[in-house]
């Protein structure tokens, strides 16, 4: 157990001390939209750069990979969106947002530092980079679209409208995503063979080595100043589903679809255990719901700690 805690604890560390800094003023919240701007402008985009650049082409195109992660993540957001629609009775946009609670992960800023801890930091940053295809040319769109559709606001044709038009607005932000321009120049370098001259690589080197520690800070004072109001019952329902159903989903494709190599298995299952991607409350705050996504995110964040930490004792090797 110490072996999994020595992984696991960096992490939680750091998200405390982002947590403390902001709570008792060393920083402001409006410091961690900086801090924040610079690691999704700069040092991610240098990370994924590394991540693929480096590589042979083969390590890099894992299409069983894609497929789990996709898979898996679409089961638990359409689960999530039927059951809080169909049996809670929530509206289509609350709705949507809770299924994108349950099947979005914080790969980034969380998943990358856990995943290069456990399996070493090669494998994570193209893990990373996989699940970033996935989270915004599928996931983020998806559920964005349906919170778009919400049937209350309008007919069959308003419907219609509103779905096509979140669909183009959320593409629309994957082309200008730097993570996205990061991925596309790698898969180019490495496409094409291509090297980097050695300042140039030292450089960008630095900027990636950067990322783990800047971004959990950030996700640890982002967490400040949240209050759950009588929402229990649907925080709770998000947290179990993020935490639980879908790991567990994933992990019952890895066993079932044709296997990939133990690390990326791994990668792939830790990806989907932990909490909420960071701008969650920022995308649910589109349609009013900002307040249940940053009430969630702050409660399994919290939880992860328990529940990763026991996911990491049950893949430790031999296991």
């Amino acid at each position: 157990m110490y072996g999994v805690l020595s992984v696991t604890a960096p992490i939680y560390l750091l998200i405390a001390a982002g947590f403390a800094a902001t709570r008792f003023g060393l920083f402001e919240r409006a410091d961690l939209r900086v801090f924040g701007k610079y690691v999704i402008n700069l040092a991610f985009p240098a990370l994924l750069f590394n991540a693929l650049s480096q590589r042979q082409v083969n390590e890099v195109l894992n299409p069983v990979f894609i497929g789990v992660y996709l898979c898996g993540s679409l089961i638990v957001m359409i689960a999530g969106i039927v059951w809080a629609r169909r049996v809670a009775g929530k509206g289509m946009s609350l709705s949507a947002v809770m299924g994108m609670g349950m099947a979005c992960p914080n790969s980034g800023f969380i998943g990358f530092p856990l995943v290069a801890m456990a399996v070493g930091p090669s494998t994570g940053a193209v893990a990373l980079a996989l699940a970033i295809v996935v989270e915004n040319f599928f996931l983020i769109p998806i559920a964005l679209a349906v919170a778009g559709s919400d049937a209350e606001q309008g007919g069959q044709g308003t419907r219609w409208v509103r779905w096509r038009a979140a669909v183009l607005q959320s593409l629309h932000t994957v082309v200008r995503n730097p993570m996205i321009h990061g991925l596309a120049l790698g898969f180019l370098f490495l496409l094409l063979d291509w090297r980097l001259p050695e300042p140039l690589s030292r450089a960008v080197g630095m900027l990636a080595a950067s990322c783990s520690a800047i971004a959990l800070l950030v996700v640890g004072g982002s967490l400040t100043g949240q209050a759950f109001r009588g929402i229990w019952r649907d925080v709770s329902l998000i947290m179990v589903g993020k935490l639980l159903l879908h790991p567990l989903v994933v992990l019952l494709l890895v066993m079932l679809l044709p296997p990939m190599p133990r690390d990326m298995q791994i990668a792939v299952v830790i990806l989907a255990a932990v909490p909420q991607m960071g701008i969650y409350p920022i995308l649910a705050q589109r349609y009013g719901h900002d307040g249940l996504a940053a009430s969630a995110q702050l409660a399994t964040t919290v939880a992860s700690f328990v529940t990763l930490n026991a996911l990491l004792w049950i893949l430790r090797p031999g296991s």
